[in-house]
């Protein structure tokens, strides 16, 4: 599998952790299941935020729609209550439904009073349509390969053609799942940025290089490119203290480090960005009417912009370096940028 560093691609200027992955964050973890039967080619990727009951023990979380053309589930509420109480889960657009179940019925196994004696649970689950490299109409994705990728998670991530990203392409390129970090020095103490990408996104030609250069993958450059289509799915996390509105400015410059790469979001783009601390915890049943929390001073969050932008590019680009060839439905696939890079 190679990544971005390894083909020479640089994205920024900030010192990524030891992994170079959003599990630099202590305590997610990441797991996936790939489904490859025929022209079947998708899976589930999971995060774990953290170890634990999530529902009794929430996480800070914000969330930033730069264009809002996507199916996912879970966001409104935590837009509107700013924790989050499941796993994310990640999957094709149709199997959004399938995966929220799975976290329900996880999360009543956790918690029995849910949906009785207490609220509710919000299951967050994201999504890309991978229609072109798999038959999205098989629903093959099932609550057993969503619990499957949960039960897999670990702190080692592998990208490309796997878990969520397996049938994913990436302007013109094969795409899928690819991640990223940055360290930050909070008082004077190493804590972490990670971001993890779902990325399905861009137009064929439209994509530029950190050094300059632009890959096209179109064997007739001169004909007509299609409407921009596809979806990114960006999942960040922190262990730097952060209240829900820093970490919704936080997640909005992840839009950067997509557009450094040539997107510009188009009309049919469903581009997300789901962002937690590990830092602040809200239990479900407060002891008291307040708990205290800690929040970062607004005079050092540029620093968390930087790493939000850097590692949303570079995690693009290791999605699509790692990537390998799949084959889907009447013999479509996509190349390879690992490829293109080796020539050029």
């Amino acid at each position: 599998m190679s990544r971005a560093r390894d083909l020479g691609l640089i994205a920024g200027i900030m010192s990524p952790g030891a992994g170079n992955s959003i599990t630099d964050v202590p305590g997610v973890d990441v797991g996936h299941v790939t489904l490859r039967r025929g022209v079947v080619n998708t899976g589930v990727t999971a995060i774990i935020p953290q170890p634990g009951n999530l529902f009794l023990h929430k996480l800070t979380a914000a969330v930033e729609v730069i264009n809002g053309f996507g199916k996912s589930a879970g966001l409104v509420q935590v837009a509107e209550l700013g924790t989050l109480e499941t796993p994310i889960l990640m999957t094709n657009t149709f199997g959004v439904g399938t995966c929220v179940n799975a976290l329900i019925r996880r999360a009543i196994a956790e918690t029995p009073q849910i949906g009785r004696q207490t609220s509710t649970v919000n299951a967050v689950v994201g999504e890309c349509n991978d229609g072109p490299l798999s038959d999205i109409q098989a629903l093959a994705v099932t609550e057993a390969d969503a619990l499957a990728a949960i039960d897999a998670a670990g702190p080692v991530v592998t990208e490309g053609s796997v878990g969520a990203g397996t049938g994913m392409s990436c302007f013109g390129f094969k795409g899928g799942i690819g991640t990223a970090s940055r360290k930050v020095s909070i008082d004077g103490r190493d804590c972490h940025l990670g971001v993890l990408v779902l990325a399905n996104f861009g137009r064929a030609g439209d994509l530029i290089l950190p050094d300059g250069r632009r890959p096209d993958p179109r064997p007739d450059r001169g004909a007509a490119t299609p409407a921009e289509k596809g979806s990114i799915m960006v999942v960040l996390a922190t262990d730097v203290p952060l209240d829900q509105r820093q970490l919704q400015r936080v997640c909005r410059r992840a839009g950067a480090g997509i557009a450094r790469l040539g997107a510009f979001w188009g009309h049919g783009s469903g581009d997300i960005v789901l962002g937690f601390t590990t830092a602040n915890r809200v239990p479900h049943f407060a002891d008291g009417d307040t708990f205290p929390m800690a929040r970062l001073s607004d005079e050092r969050i540029d620093d968390l912009f930087r790493a939000a932008c850097e590692s949303t590019e570079e995690s693009i680009l290791n999605a699509l370096c790692a990537a390998t060839a799949v084959t889907g439905p009447n013999n479509l696939s996509r190349p390879l940028l690992a490829e293109w890079l080796a020539s050029n």
